[in-house]
């Protein structure tokens, strides 16, 4: 079976220069990269319900189309070794399709550019499917447009509560965590906080627990 091809139509020399960079050529070389390759599982759903764990960030792009990704932090980390020394770069990383899926990572190289590439990569291998509805009782249009019941999610001493909230309202959030449920898809809710929400890796991990509780947590 011929390799899945994506094209990209429009894009500059300059963009295609950048996605050649974080987009490797994918070859699969774990059971469920080759299944997802020769077409015999072709959605998320059915790479979940094989139960088959997901280490190749290749096969997200083939399952979800159209993702996109967005750095949210970049820092430097420094680390005493025997030779002196080492500085890296720590990267916060989230990609989604701003229709339902969601994925965090965080990555670390001496080079900014692939810090932020191993960054993207296990956001992938950490996308969820978060659950939306109509949560609120102000509002019964029925659409996912906000979390279905008040959910929270917690990360070093950040805890973050989403509650639903009417269709219009927007998100009523600080900007790392609306980044976050803007990529998931989320168009409206109430939030609450408590913590240290200047640290932008622990705001946004509390964010998307809470996002990934929707489907742990029953009203």
């Amino acid at each position: 079976m011929s390799r899945p091809v994506r094209r990209y139509w429009g894009e500059t020399v300059d963009q295609k220069k950048k996605r050649d960079f974080y987009q490797e050529e994918w070859v699969p070389r774990t059971r469920l990269g080759r299944l997802v390759f020769e077409g015999q599982v072709t959605t998320f759903d059915e790479a979940i319900a094989s139960g088959l764990p997901i280490k190749e960030a290749g096969l997200i792009d083939v399952l979800i189309p159209g993702l996109e990704d967005e750095v949210l932090d970049i820092n430097m980390v420094q680390r005493m070794t025997d030779s002196g020394r080492r500085v890296k770069f720590r990267t916060t990383v989230i990609v989604g399709n701003r229709d339902g899926y969601i994925g965090l990572g965080e990555g670390k190289d001496v080079q900014v550019g692939r810090a932020i590439k191993k960054g993207i990569d296990n956001a992938k291998l950490n996308i969820m499917k978060v659950k939306r509805g109509c949560g609120s009782w102000e509002c019964g249009c029925g659409l996912p447009h906000t979390v279905p019941y008040e959910v929270v999610g917690e990360s070093g001493s950040v805890r973050v509560v989403l509650i639903p909230a009417p269709r219009g309202l927007g998100i009523a959030a600080g900007d790392t965590s609306k980044k976050v449920m803007d990529m998931a898809g989320i168009k409206d809710v109430w939030t609450r906080t408590a913590g240290s929400t200047r640290t932008t890796l622990n705001f946004a991990k509390a964010t998307y627990n809470a996002l990934i509780n929707t489907i742990t947590v029953r009203a």
